[in-house]
């Protein structure tokens, strides 16, 4: 027994000692070529990736490795910017050797709590490492390689050194790389001047500077991001809770961007799916054409007829829209206006960009959850048509107490104030009525079914509990986004079939190969005889006139085309979203409000946002 005991502990001290001299082995190989100091401040690109629109013939936007860095000692960064960097990219920097066990351990196990990698244990030092020298490939020789080189650089520089380096050389958006040119891109100021909020605007685009850039669709996420970081600073106690106070209230004030960029709101969103992909380093370097699903001619189309309807609704005090087009054959997105007008100021002018802006450029309202009014009415009629009911099945129209909801008597009203008595659905949809479409939602479809039906052709909202939404949901309860919205119309358009909205068709790498293709296929989610009859319904003049007249924004003299409007109560809302039926259909959808959710003067989608898709249509029908 003590011989087999001594065997084992021969065999353990082998190993062990194996394993020292392995270590010693890869410390030697992969230290060997540490980079010179000089070299963190030093960087040599290849070639850009562009983006294109889908014939490849438009360039919309470079990622490009054009590196706008001015550097600078650490001692002219501010101490609260050095602090809160520290404590939120690597709280334990200054204890550790390089690479912190603790924080990979936590991070592992957070992760698995969560089921999605969303934390991440990498040091200072192993970012500046894989940032500077390393490629995104995520292999274990790749990550063998960080974990040596940061322990190397750890154990010949001093931490002051390292942190110079890394504030230096890290990017914080589209070419700005390091605090110095960050400062001066976003504030317009030197580094040495950021305040406490700014410092925490700048560590909070460290960890996503593509996803939370203040010129993209999240900045109300960079925001909120922002407070988080000054929370961990106070609760170190490094700032008092009254320049924390401040720190939260201060109005940031962004410099306007200054990149040359064609249908902004899309290209932002698209450059978000690549760097999700490949990293925004990797993209700078790798040379890709990206050829979108974007068509620049209807884009420009759509951009025209907002440009135009959009200026006669200040009038109504509506400042805002927002445009998306589909092919529902394909799922692919055609054209995206996030907001009117990218390059104009936010208004009105002393507004806060993220919290009460009637009109705020950067955000992309097609991603933005809000109220559809009617517009969702058609999913409810469709549950409705497929258990059964025909579109001459006679409902009444009158005054109806549904009974309590949201602890009072749920009275609904029509539009007009008017009752009609018996109608059939096929009426009450095409005319927008309101009573008897809570009626249809209550006693013909349901609540739950209704929200099904949504979902699966393609709402990704609406996860609340069915009855928190109550019968208003047929009034459009639920919030809802555009993008969802004119994709799901487009079920309707296909008769029956569903394809996600995509925005990349392809992606070829510096030499030519095809990298990826997009390759979506239909999924049948609706009955054509369902689809059928909503599409006949929608595209019924006579059957609308009684509330829109013969000659309304909805009606094209040759062509048949479904449309519907949609109009929240308190009119912070209008939409209009339509589709047409020939060979290559195309989904169209239009909202019109203000981005602070004030309400418009009292006008209902079809005057607010139904000539703008009209003048849209025509052009893309044209081409027809």
């Amino acid at each position: 027994m003590v011989l087999m005991i001594k065997k084992i502990l021969k065999f353990l001290g082998f190993l062990i000692l194996l394993f020292f001299c392995f270590s010693v082995f890869l410390f030697i190989w992969y230290g060997k070529d540490l980079p010179r100091p000089e070299k963190f401040t030093e960087r040599s690109w290849v070639l850009p990736t562009k983006i294109y629109d889908r014939t490849g013939k438009v360039l919309l936007y470079e990622i490009y490795e054009e590196e706008k860095r001015r550097v600078v000692p650490l001692s002219s960064v501010p101490e609260h910017l050095k602090q809160a960097v520290v404590l939120n990219e690597d709280a334990n920097f200054y204890s550790h050797h390089g690479i912190d066990f603790k924080a990979i351990l936590r991070a592992i196990l957070a992760n698995l709590r969560l089921g999605r990698p969303a934390q991440g244990g990498s040091t200072i030092p192993q970012q500046l490492i894989r940032s500077s020298f390393l490629t995104g490939e995520k292999t274990l020789k790749r990550k063998i390689r960080e974990i040596i080189l940061s322990i190397e650089l750890d154990r010949r520089y001093s931490k002051e050194q390292i942190l110079e380096w890394y504030l230096n050389q890290i990017p914080f958006g589209p070419n700005a790389y390091g605090v110095e040119t960050a400062s001066r891109t976003f504030f317009e100021k030197p580094i040495s001047e950021v305040s406490v909020a700014e410092a925490a605007i700048l560590t909070s685009l460290i960890q996503a500077p593509g996803y939370l850039s203040p010129y993209g669709e999240n900045r109300e996420e960079l925001l909120k991001e922002k407070d988080k970081v000054i929370e961990k600073i106070l609760k170190e106690g490094l700032i008092s809770g009254k320049k924390a106070k401040l720190a939260r209230e201060e109005t940031i004030h962004f410099a306007e961007p200054k990149v040359s960029i064609k249908a902004p709101h899309f290209v932002l969103y698209v450059k978000s799916l690549l760097e999700e992909k490949y990293g925004e380093e990797y993209l700078k370097r790798k040379g890709f054409s990206v050829f979108t699903t974007l068509d620049w001619e209807l884009q420009e189309a759509a951009e025209e007829a907002l440009e135009k309807w959009a200026k006669r609704n200040e009038v109504f005090y509506a400042f805002n829209a927002s445009m998306v087009a589909i092919d529902p054959k394909t799922g692919q997105v055609l054209v995206m206006i996030g907001s009117k007008d990218w390059g104009a100021e936010p208004f009105p002018k002393d507004c806060i960009p993220g919290k009460n802006c009637l009109f705020d450029p950067m955000v992309n309202v097609a991603f933005r959850e809000r109220q559809p009014g009617s517009a969702f009415k058609p999913f409810v009629y469709a549950t409705a048509f497929e258990k059964g009911f025909k579109d001459d099945y006679v409902v009444i129209d009158e005054e109806t107490n549904f009974g309590i909801w949201g602890g009072k008597p749920y009275i609904p009203q029509n539009y007009d104030g008017k009752f009609r008595g018996p109608v059939t659905l096929r009426e009450a949809l095409a005319q927008s009525i309101n009573v008897p479409s809570v009626k249809v939602l209550d006693s013909l479809a349901g609540i739950e079914d209704s929200i099904k039906m949504a979902k699966r052709m393609g709402i990704t909202t609406l996860e609340k509990d069915p009855y928190y939404y109550g019968l208003s949901l047929v009034l459009g309860g639920g919030e809802v986004k555009l993008l969802d919205m004119v994709s799901s119309y487009g079920v309707f358009a296909t008769k029956g079939f569903k394809v996600s909205p995509s925005f990349i068709l392809r992606i070829r790498d510096d030499k030519g190969n095809v990298i990826f293709e997009e390759k979506k296929g239909q999924k049948r989610v609706l009955e054509t005889k369902t689809a059928d009859l909503i599409n006949d319904i929608l595209s019924d003049n006579e059957a609308r006139a009684p509330m829109f007249g013969l000659n309304s924004p909805l009606y094209f003299k040759d062509k048949k085309i479904a449309a519907k409007t949609g109009t929240t109560q308190n009119f912070e809302n209008a939409w209009t979203i339509g589709y047409s039926f020939s060979e290559n259909p195309i989904v169209a959808g239009v909202w019109v409000g203000n981005n602070n959710n004030a309400p418009a003067q009292k006008k209902p989608g079809v005057i607010l946002s139904s000539p703008m898709w009209h003048q849209f249509m025509e052009e893309a029908l044209s081409r027809e």
